[in-house]
This record gives structure tokens, sequence and C-alpha cells, in this order.
């Protein structure tokens, strides 16, 4: 069987996390040429993936896949009210999803399909200070429905799935991964 993104042109920001790094290497062994980056400041995030997205058009003449990897993990209940960054995580998830479905609305009459993964805790370099703390770990499981963390790989294979042409008819998807919260 060939590797499921031959040839297609995936520009990847992020890499230099946990996350990022897991996908640029999924998407290398499925065939895909990748452009990576990394910074440092979430205040630059839209110029360097602007810069990004330009580069891959300007080297290789069109993007295949655009794999959007930039978010922070807060994890709260609603009622926790003391927690706003867990409310506001909450709340641009779903703007996410949101922007997602429309996206895919509005690319449709050229050829884009849109699509989005959802997904529970995973093992990063941003979570592992959080792991060790037994209180936060127990809480957090009760929030996640198969009651575990995943690893970066687990999403990076659903990632390269619907990078794929085997996606070709899901569009305005958001795809739940890793047993998260309802």
């Amino acid at each position: 069987m060939a590797p499921r993104l031959l040839i297609k042109i995936c520009p990847i920001p992020g890499t230099g996390g946990s996350m990022g790094d897991a996908k640029a290497l999924k998407f290398a062994q499925e065939g895909a040429k990748s452009i990576g980056c990394d910074i440092d400041t979430a205040s630059d995030a839209a110029t360097v993936e602007a810069q990004l997205a330009s580069l891959a058009i300007e080297t290789y003449g069109l993007i295949d896949a655009l794999y959007n990897n930039a978010a922070m993990a807060y994890m709260s209940w609603l009622d926790e009210a003391k927690n706003v960054y867990g409310t506001a995580h909450t709340v641009a998830k779903g703007g996410f999803t949101a922007m997602t479905r429309r996206l895919a609305m509005e690319g449709r009459n050229h050829g884009l399909r849109a699509k989005s993964i959802s997904q529970g805790l995973i093992e990063t370099l941003q979570t592992a200070p959080l792991l060790v703390d037994l209180d936060w770990t127990a809480n957090v499981m009760q929030k996640i429905m198969l009651e575990c963390s995943n690893q970066p790989a687990e999403i990076s294979a659903v990632a390269s799935f619907l990078a794929s042409d085997e996606s070709s008819y899901i569009t305005a998807a958001d795809i739940r991964v890793g047993g998260m919260a309802a």
C-alpha cells in the first residue's frame, strides 16, 4: 500500500512541541512534503503561520493539507467559575468547531474540505508538569470518558487520515479523539 500522503504538501506549525513534532514525523512517514516551524510567544503565531503557508506555496506551488497546531491545555468544569482559563478554553473550542464548519461551507467551491480534531488529555511537554500532580490528574480524569491520557502519535494518526484522500468525503466535521468529555 502506498503512503497515504504521498506528494501532499502539508505545512505544520508548532513542530518544536510534542504535538507538532509527532504530526511532522507521521506526515513524513506517510510521504508528505512538510514545512514546519515553531515560535516562543503566542503573539507572533498568526504572522508565523501566514509566513509558513506562504513559504509552502512559494516552494511547492500549493497546499494540500494545512494543520493548525496551536492550543493551551486548560481543563475545568463550567461551574468552576474561578477557572476563567478553563471556561475560555471551552468557548474557544466551540468557536473553532464552528469556524471549521464555516470554512468548509465557504471553501466548498474551491475543493476545500475543513475538518477539526477535538482531543482529550495528551501527554506533551506542556502537560507533563501537570500530570505529576496527582490531585490535578485525578480531577481531570473524571472529565475524560476513557479515564486515561493519550500520546501525540495517537492524534497524529487521525490527522494523517484526515489529510489523506481516504477522507475525501469528510468535511465540516469535528473528530473527537482521546475520550474527551462530552
